[in-house]
């Protein structure tokens, strides 16, 4: 498996996201995560931007896996992504 950072921007009432989390934990990936929703009132808008450059359509999660996109919890792309 690769070592790549792996960052997602995710809602924490989004059942989706919290999916790709637990697939991400159930393989053993150490990931970094944004709940978007519970951020401070002042940093939330930097994180919509910073999601709206990598996915357009500010749909989450959204998953950076390296240089790999993958939106929503696709889980045969994540595990590709991964390597895995």
């Amino acid at each position: 498996m690769q070592e790549s950072k792996i960052r997602l921007y995710t809602l924490s009432t989004c059942s989706h996201c919290k999916a790709a989390k637990k697939l991400l934990t159930d393989l053993g990936v150490h990931y970094e995560f944004t709940d978007v929703d519970l951020l401070p009132p002042d940093e939330k808008p930097f994180a919509m931007e910073e999601v709206r450059k990598l996915n357009p359509m500010c749909t989450f999660p959204t998953i950076v896996i390296g240089d790999k996109v993958i939106v929503g919890n696709r889980e045969q792309e994540i595990k590709k992504a991964l390597g895995v």
